[in-house]
């Protein structure tokens, strides 16, 4: 054993405790040290015979103890932390181990050497991981004591393999044709290309007839879906805040049946945020024991590995380290994570997050409502920071009219729901059924609305709402919506390849609705500016060409559904801040025209990327915002 405890330390009389903290150097030195009573290792044994995994990552996951005073124990003990990153192993060991329990026990053989087995523990007194090593390689091990996170950043680059390559893959190969791998199929590129030289050969031989036919069209589309989306906002209207649990509902709820709950965590690069992620987590009123918190980091974001190390106070998660392969993205890291899930129900949080605290038990008590067909519940989003400046404000007026009104109005009228990005809580058993994410879809979360659809799902939307962090920034807004564009155009090419299969999956009505809801959002905001440059040339410098171009009844129709189109989407913006009772956002939807073409600006970069880097995850940086969040989100 490469490190020793010092002598002279005796063992706490805890007859009482179950052996696999009792027999442990490690748990009697926390004792010691005052940092766990009695009855905590009582409980972290009834925990880890409940859940399988050893008594010291449950220490360390479920909030008895920091990390910090666990290694301030190990020092004061004469243990050194070993450095493992570098270490040699050995193919053979590493092949008669599975990660998953390697994981639940913190540690991993690496190599055979003088007759032993080099094995890396974060509790050199796990006998069930050291009975494994004697009867797997009829040696003994050779202990290396190293921290649990560096033992799981380890373990999970040696091993972890397999699992990402089925994080990558499952999807691919089950369901091919739901893959957006594929950017555009041959017939999609050939419909493309003929449908840009039969428009081209038009413009030669006849410029201005074809000029028209196209303005005609475009803005007969623009209207046509402006209509839509008031329309959906009119029937979302009718609808209190989705459908309610109420206050009594969560009161008659009995903590000790309540379902293991997963929550996943997925980040890169948010060291500053960590902090306040695990206090507003702390706040969920939910019971510890029944909840399985993922923290999913990338292999080389030693940044949030070592806030996570460095954290002072204990925390309810586990680390769970993402090793690298291409795409680089959410729903790859989230599909990654659900190996090592155990809740009967999923959900998603981003770094920022600030979730009801009731938010757990409302989803539970509205799935034992929902008939079985429901295998999703949405909570709304909104942001903390809603009045820091033009853009916070901004994107609020759009959150809400988009949650409180246009997912309510999907939801009533029975057409493919687009999910949000976090807060989505499904049924864990569905979610690997359909396939779960799509890592090559940078909206995965809409995709994922619509393939749950497709099979016959339904989807719900609660009165729960998840506070975030507005964009405050106008780049880092632009690579977000970029992102968010591109996304919602391959969600667009994958289900449009087969458009007859598609109308028999989901019905007449949802083709219509995915059509002008999935589809016409980009098209909308890459036509805006065409029209914003006809209405300028017209009216305000008079352009003679334009003129001669369109006749006065093709600009009217333009001019009418640009005025009409944003004087609808001010009325809706307008319409929204009611219900949420953000009274001081009702002048700023008057500045609705300059922000759609602030999401033109977002679209023409999407299109761009979709074109030469579709799988490219545009990272959005957060904690940028001055706002308190906790004093603003309870506003």
């Amino acid at each position: 054993m490469r490190n020793t405890l010092k002598e002279g330390l005796t063992a706490t009389d805890t007859d009482e405790i179950y052996s696999g903290t009792k027999n442990s150097s490690i748990f009697r030195l926390l004792m010691q040290d005052g940092f766990l009573t009695e009855q905590d290792c009582i409980k972290i044994d009834a925990y880890s015979a409940k859940i399988g995994s050893s008594a010291i990552k449950i220490a360390l996951t479920f909030g008895f103890i920091s990390r910090k005073n666990y290694e301030r124990s190990l020092t004061n003990a004469g243990y050194v932390l070993e450095q493992i990153r570098e270490e040699a192993y050995d193919e053979e060991v590493l092949n008669k181990i599975d990660l998953k329990f390697a994981d639940e026990r913190l540690a991993i053989p690496l190599r055979a050497e003088n007759n032993r087995i080099v094995t890396i523990m974060a509790d050199p007194d796990d006998q069930l991981f050291i009975d494994f090593i004697r009867l797997t390689y009829n040696m003994e091990p050779s202990i290396i004591v190293a921290s649990d996170l560096d033992i799981t950043w380890l373990s999970h680059k040696l091993l972890g393999q397999k699992y990402v390559k089925s994080a990558v893959f499952e999807l691919l190969n089950s369901d091919k044709g739901s893959s957006a791998l594929t950017t555009f199929t041959s017939k999609q590129l050939i419909f493309i290309f003929s449908l840009i030289g039969i428009i081209a050969a038009g413009l030669v031989l006849n410029f201005k007839v074809t000029s028209i036919i196209l303005n005609v069209f475009l803005s007969t589309f623009f209207l046509l879906t402006i209509t839509f989306k008031l329309f959906l906002s009119l029937v979302g209207s009718k609808f209190e805040l989705y459908q309610a649990v109420t206050k009594s509902e969560i009161k008659n709820i009995v903590d000790d049946e309540l379902p293991v709950y997963t929550i996943q965590l997925p980040v890169y690069k948010e060291d500053k945020l960590i902090k306040k992620l695990i206090w507003n987590l702390q706040s969920l009123d939910y019971p510890r024991d029944r909840l399985d918190i993922k923290l999913l980091i990338e292999e080389d974001d030693d940044q949030t590995l070592n806030a996570v190390r460095n954290l002072d106070f204990p925390a309810i998660f586990e680390v769970i380290v993402v090793p690298f392969h291409m795409p680089k993205t959410k729903p790859k890291a989230c599909n990654y994570g659900l190996h090592f899930s155990r809740g009967q129900y999923l959900t998603i949080y981003d770094a920022e997050d600030i979730p009801d605290t009731d938010q757990l038990k409302k989803v539970v008590a509205m799935f034992n409502k929902l008939p079985e067909e429901y295998i999703c519940v949405q909570c709304a989003l909104n942001y903390f920071n809603r009045n820091e400046n033009f853009l916070t404000r901004m994107f609020t007026l759009e959150y809400s009219y988009w949650f409180d009104y246009v997912l309510p109005g999907l939801d009533t009228l029975d057409i493919p729901i687009p999910l949000g990005g976090t807060s989505n809580h499904f049924k864990m058993a569905s979610l690997i059924e359909l396939g779960a994410w799509d890592p090559f879809n940078v909206t995965e979360d809409a995709d994922l609305g619509v393939r749950a659809y497709a099979k016959g799902h339904k989807i719900a939307v609660i009165n729960s709402t998840t506070y975030e962090e507005a964009n405050n920034d106008f780049s880092n807004w632009i690579r977000q919506r970029s992102r968010w564009i591109k996304g919602y155009m391959q969600t667009y090419l994958v289900h449009m390849r087969d458009p007859i299969g598609l109308i028999r999956k989901i019905g007449f009505k949802g083709f219509l609705g995915f059509n002008f809801f999935v589809g016409a959002t980009p098209i909308m905001f890459l036509i805006n500016p065409i029209l914003i440059l006809i209405f300028i040339g017209y009216v305000v410098f008079d352009l003679g060409i334009i003129r001669t171009i369109f006749p006065d009844w093709v600009l009217f129709i333009s001019i009418f559904n640009l005025m009409v189109g944003n004087i609808l989407m001010i009325y809706v913006n307008m319409m929204a801040v009611f219900k949420r009772r953000y009274y001081e956002l009702i002048l700023f939807a008057i500045a609705n025209p300059l922000y759609w073409l602030m999401h033109s600006i977002a679209a023409y970069k999407g299109l761009y990327q979709l074109i030469v880097n579709p799988f490219y995850w545009e990272k959005t940086n957060h904690g940028l915002s001055k706002v308190n969040n906790q004093n603003n989100a309870a506003k």
